[in-house]
């Protein structure tokens, strides 16, 4: 849901620091800001790995659930993968509310990784 807005601010600030450096001396075309914007746009798309990180919890729940047997090394892998799918989003975010919710997934991450090194 941030991603496009964070697009759309980031055109906005490209445009104004653009102006402000070449004081309106020359013209950049519009369509080049927007190649800009869209370039960015993409490299900090968080959707991979948001879909990652719901088959990590997905995967998670069901050997909570539904498996018999000693799975410790499993989940202790699958919440690495978590941290790791948490850390690419952080890193890719530009925007607070983002870098926020990133902060509360790792700090919930790992209190479930403390509860999985107690299984065997």
């Amino acid at each position: 849901v941030q991603a496009p807005q964070v697009a759309l601010a980031y055109k906005a600030k490209l445009q104004e620091r653009i102006a402000d450096l070449l004081e309106n001396a020359v013209e950049i075309p519009e369509d080049r800001i927007a190649l800009e914007a869209a370039l960015y746009a993409d490299k900090s798309n968080i959707t991979e790995e948001l879909v990652r990180l719901n088959s990590h919890i997905s995967q998670l729940e069901h050997i909570i659930t539904e498996s018999n047997q000693p799975d410790g090394k499993k989940l202790d892998f699958l919440v690495q993968e978590m941290n790791r799918e948490t850390n690419t989003i952080g890193s890719k975010a530009n925007d607070i509310t983002i870098t926020n919710y990133v902060l509360e997934m790792k700090s919930e991450i790992e209190k479930i990784r403390e509860q999985v090194q107690n299984i065997e």
